[in-house]
């Protein structure tokens, strides 16, 4: 399994992106998959992860209320939309295939990664 992100850019302060996610194939339709950011000098942390059918979801709390996960299992695509964004959430950003059809938090949990897309935010 491949996946690509991509949608990652550069805005200012408050301003919005919008991520998206494809996989080379349908291995994904029955995983969780989730999002996961990497700063410079930081370690890899869970972002937002959505279940199999896309009825649950969960989030970092650095980011509830301000970001929303999606995915369309008929496209084989992962989304998320970010608002109101801060220069802290400046980091790349990489989406992954779970082993399980949950989108729990644990790093671990996930098998198959994307490269990332950078999103720099400015104040």
């Amino acid at each position: 399994v491949q996946l690509q992100a991509f949608g990652g850019g550069s805005v200012q302060a408050g301003g919005s992106l919008r991520l998206s996610c494809t996989a080379s194939r349908r291995t994904n339709s029955n995983n969780g998959m989730a999002w996961f950011r990497q700063a410079p000098g930081k370690e890899r942390e869970f972002v937002a992860g959505i279940n199999w059918d896309g009825s649950t979801t969960n989030y970092a709390d650095s980011v509830k209320g301000r970001f929303t996960i999606s995915r369309d299992r008929t496209k084989n695509m992962v989304y998320l939309q970010m608002n109101s964004l801060r220069p802290e959430d400046t980091a790349v950003y990489l989406c992954a295939v779970s082993r399980s059809a949950s989108g729990g938090s644990s790093l671990w949990t996930y098998n198959y990664w994307g490269q990332g897309t950078q999103v720099t935010v400015s104040s």
